[in-house]
Order: structure tokens, then sequence, then C-alpha cells
């Protein structure tokens, strides 16, 4: 069974060509005669036919020949650009890295681990997509984003969760609301307000809370954008139960508080996809984002 076309064989191919003569291109190939022979006749077994007309001083291409130099070089010339962007996204000079994480994540998080990426890799293109827990995750899975940041816990797949922080949430009143002269409050105390929710597992989360305090919330307002719901809290529609990194930059008319009695925590992960090797931009993405969770102080 004959061995399939290599690129080497292409490049003596084309050297012999260039050459005219098996001599003078064995020597510029440091190859014996015969060494370069046996290829070039390997190569005119596979294809079925001879490459060249061998003459005592020159050996020019035959018809077949001159049909496999146009595509040898275009072959070779493609081979050659592949190395070069293999290198460049190994060594970090170009490529792209995706990421996909749920909005708390990516407006809070997010930014000073993108600024350190960028700042230190500016050549590779970075995506951001966000979307909800469940989203990131199958985003994961399909290989659509190579890192995914999703609220825990995950209904399974073909990913692994590496934990970043557990983080408390707290209440968001609005700051002329008398409860916002205290530094904590009881989840029961709010038992009579109207709730602003933040849509996705932090829903979830707070709800699960209101109930285990003894009340079900009167909802006043859902929404996605966490921007909407510090202004519509802080325009006095209602309460959040937000995660403490949606509260860690300061929103107009606006307070944030502790919850006194049983913690309502929730756990944020990291995900990548089962048998795949993070390439280098995944890599270092991944140890900034763990130390903006280091400098956040949720790390467990």
């Amino acid at each position: 069974m004959q061995a399939p076309m290599e690129l080497y064989q292409l490049e003596y191919f084309l050297e012999t060509a260039r050459q005219r003569n098996f001599t003078r291109a064995a020597s510029r190939l440091h190859l014996a005669q015969a060494a370069l022979s046996e290829q070039i006749r390997k190569l005119e077994v596979e294809f079925g036919t001879p490459l060249f007309h061998r003459g005592r001083r020159e050996s020019t291409l035959t018809a077949a020949g001159e049909t496999l130099r146009v595509h040898a070089e275009g072959l070779l010339e493609r081979a050659e650009a592949a190395r070069r962007a293999v290198q460049d996204v190994a060594g970090l000079r170009g490529g792209r890295l995706s990421v996909g994480a749920i909005p708390s994540v990516s407006a809070c998080l997010l930014p000073g681990a993108i600024a350190e990426f960028r700042g230190k890799h500016p050549l590779v293109e970075l995506a951001l997509f966000e979307g909800t827990s469940e989203a990131v995750a199958q985003w994961v899975e399909s290989g659509r984003v190579e890192l995914g940041i999703v609220q825990l816990p995950t209904a399974g797949g073909r990913f692994e969760e590496h934990l970043l922080l557990t983080e408390s949430f707290l209440a968001l009143v609005p700051s002329a609301h008398p409860a916002a002269r205290q530094q904590s409050i009881s989840l029961a105390k709010l038992a009579r307000e109207p709730f602003v929710l933040y849509k996705g597992r932090a829903r979830d989360t707070a709800l699960a809370a209101c109930r285990a305090a003894g009340f079900e919330p009167r909802i006043a307002c859902e929404s996605s954008e966490l921007e909407t719901i510090r202004s519509l809290v802080g325009a006095g529609l209602g309460i959040a139960l937000l995660p403490q990194l949606a509260t860690r930059q300061g929103a107009a008319n606006c307070t944030p508080l502790r919850l006194r009695g049983a913690p309502v925590e929730r756990q944020v992960a990291l995900l990548s996809r089962t048998g795949h090797p993070p390439s280098p931009g995944a890599a270092v993405f991944t140890r900034s984002v763990f130390a903006q969770c280091r400098a956040f102080g949720g790390v467990v």
C-alpha cells in the first residue's frame, strides 16, 4: 500500500522543478541524489503518471507535473500560513477567545479581568456573550464559547465546573426608605414591601429566601438588566435582593443592607468543556478571573 503524499515530498518536487536538474536540486536540499529520485518516484506512483521529462542535462515538467506545481505551491503556502497562525495563537499573538457569562458577573467581575488580559495580549480577539446560566452552560457544551461563568447548580453536561466564589445576597433599598439608616435588616421585616426581581438564577434564589423567611414576595417588576433594577429601586418602586457583586458599584439613591439570619448565598463557577484542554488564551484569562475573585474576597 502506497504511503500518502507528504508535504516534504512536495517541497522536494518544487525544488527539482525550479532547478530543472536532479543533481542540483539534491545539493540544494542537502540530500543524496538517489534519495531525491526515490521521493519523486513515489509521487509519480501515487499520481500514476510521470511528473518530469528526464534528460541527461535537464529535467522539465510534464503537463501533469506542471499541474501539480501550481497546486503544490498553494498547498505549501497554506501550510505555512497555518503554521504561523498556530504559533500566533500559542504565543498569544493572535486568535480568538469566546467567553459566556451571566450579566451580574460580566458587568461586575469581568471588566477587570478583560482589561488585564487585553493589556497584556492586545492581538487576541476576546468576545463576550451574556446569557442565563442555562444558556451559558449550553454554549460551553456546544463549543460556542470556550469558557462560561454561571450560578450553580447546573443541570450537568459535557463540561467541568471550577468554583470561583461564594457570595452573599444583600437587600438593595431606596435611600429614602427608613431601613436605609440601618446596616442590616431581617428579610422578614421586608415582607410588606414590593420587590423588584432580577431575572435568572438570582431570581430563584431571592424567591426561595423570601419563602424561607415566611412570605411570598409581592412583585412590582422584573428585569434582566442590572442597571434597570438599580434605577427602579432608586426611584422607590421596590426592594431588590441582589448578589453582593451586583451592589459593589454604587447606584444613585440606593442603599445596600446586609441580611440578618440564615445566610442567602450563591455559588458562581467557571465552566470549561470536558475533554478539551484550554487554549493558551483561555488559560491566561482563567488566571485573571481567579485573581479578580481573590480581590473581591469571594474565592473559596
